[in-house]
């Protein structure tokens, strides 16, 4: 099993990916090229009022984080009986940073303290809002827990998908899959929206437990081929395999595989980003920005994906010292380690 620093590596790398991709998410590339140069965005830049501010897709990976951890420390009872319960509760609290509901109000609907019991929304820039996933919120917002069997919706967007990194840290492998499936159903219910959120937990752990990149998506591969309604996700990883075995490295490919607002375009770029980087934690990240798409959600896939693999040292300090929200991203990390 890789060690802490892998772990630290997988949540710090994806909040970089993520901040490094907020300020052009809504760019086309030509546009980010005038911008920032041929070479495109390569430093933060500032967006949200400061440089290194992280997204929306960050703060639900922290607050899945939060989930799983509570999950140990407290265990089941009748209000909270499953893993999946628990982050469910987690995602309510950080609908409540959103504005969208209040404590009170989430206490009266679920009526039990453990909904508003958690430490990430003493972060007060926990509480902006970092355009939030609409799908996200109208799903919470309909007081349901959306599961596999009893969706809440037929959205495959990436927004189920990108938060469930902190899954493939937390169990073993052989339950990763269906947990992580179950986690982003909880707000996205269109099965490659969930399934391709299985694919991407899976990958973290098999390389959290020895495997390198490209053998975790082979061990992964075969995983998915078991389940129902796989394809969509299939041909993406296909796509973006085809796309790394052709030599030269470029953002038209990235743009080749999709723009990264479904799911399963979402999962190939940051694949192909991260077989791209080799041992480089900034060049997957840069080409998984660097395109006009959800350039946000394919940089904190990419690298969370790389710094799981490469460890926190990958990461130079330029970008990890300068990141918002550094020191609780951390702290989730040795949570979710000390709890293996």
């Amino acid at each position: 099993m890789k060690q802490n620093k892998n772990f630290i590596g997988c949540l710090v790398g994806g909040a970089v990916g993520d901040a490094l991709g907020a300020a052009v998410e809504f760019m086309s590339l030509n546009e980010i090229n005038d911008k920032f140069g041929p070479e495109g965005i390569s430093e933060f830049s500032e967006v949200y009022g400061r440089k290194g501010a992280i997204t929306d897709d960050t703060q639900m990976t922290l607050f899945t984080a939060e989930g799983l951890v509570l999950s140990s420390v407290r265990g089941f009872d009748e209000t909270c009986d499953s893993i999946t319960a628990f982050v469910y509760q987690a995602y309510l609290r950080w609908l409540s940073t959103q504005k969208e509901v209040e404590h009170n109000m989430l206490l009266n609907q679920h009526g039990t303290c453990n909904i508003v019991d958690g430490v990430l929304t003493a972060y007060p820039s926990m509480h902006s809002r970092r355009a939030p996933d609409n799908t996200c919120l109208s799903a919470l917002k309909s007081n349901v827990l959306g599961t596999i069997n009893n969706t809440v919706n037929y959205s495959k967007g990436c927004g189920g998908m990108v938060r469930v990194a902190p899954v493939g840290l937390y169990v073993e492998p052989d339950a990763v899959f269906d947990l992580a499936c179950e986690i982003a159903a909880i707000t996205h219910g269109h099965p490659t929206g969930y399934i391709a959120a299985g694919c991407f937990a899976q990958i973290i752990s098999f390389i959290i437990y020895g495997a390198d990149i490209s053998e975790s998506i082979e061990k992964t591969v075969t995983i998915l081929k078991t389940k129902d309604s796989h394809h969509e996700c299939l041909a993406a990883i296909e796509l973006a395999l085809k796309a790394y075995e052709h030599s030269p490295v470029l953002s038209e490919k990235v743009e080749m595989i999709g723009g990264g607002w479904a799911a399963e375009e979402a999962l190939g770029i940051g694949l192909y980003c991260a077989l791209s980087a080799g041992d480089d934690f900034i060049k997957g990240v840069h080409l998984a920005v660097n395109h006009g798409g959800n350039s946000d959600s394919t940089g904190s896939i990419t690298g969370n994906i790389l710094g799981a693999f490469l460890g926190i040292d990958s990461i130079p300090p330029m970008y990890s010292d300068n990141l918002e929200l550094l020191e609780a991203i951390k702290e989730m990390a040795y949570d979710l380690f000390d709890r293996i």
